[in-house]
């Protein structure tokens, strides 16, 4: 899951909002960032954790609550846990899945938190506009 993006000297860095602290991400931190985007950019894998926030839940499990095919579940699953964002459990002949990094769900909040700020501002400037 790595970014194989070239980097040149003419890359231009992150915007950042006026006020922010954060110190500019090296290439390094640039990659583990775009990974984790990367692995979180399918929506049968959000589905997947989203599946996994009420615990942990072998494929089968995760395939009735997902309604997704075995076999996506399967992959989607080796996805998620090469990316660390699970971790897998063997118990006797089946495998338990749960989230090793729980920030995703905060992550996805923040996301959704955004896009309905977003989307309000629009409705917002039609309504004043229109």
């Amino acid at each position: 899951m790595k970014n194989n993006a070239v980097r040149s000297g003419n890359h231009h860095p992150a915007r950042r909002p006026p006020g922010s602290s954060h110190a500019p991400l090296d290439d390094a931190k640039l990659d583990a960032v775009a990974d984790l985007f990367s692995v979180l950019s399918e929506p049968s894998r959000l589905a997947i954790l989203q599946a996994l926030q009420s615990g942990p839940a072998s494929v089968g499990e995760l395939v009735e609550k997902t309604r997704l095919k075995q076999a996506n579940v399967s992959k989607q699953l080796g996805i998620l846990l090469i990316g660390g964002i699970i971790a897998r459990r063997a118990e006797g002949n089946r495998a338990f899945y749960s989230i090793a990094l729980p920030l995703v769900f905060d992550l996805c909040d923040l996301v959704c938190r955004g896009i309905a700020a977003q989307a309000a501002q629009r409705a917002e400037a039609l309504r004043v506009g229109g």
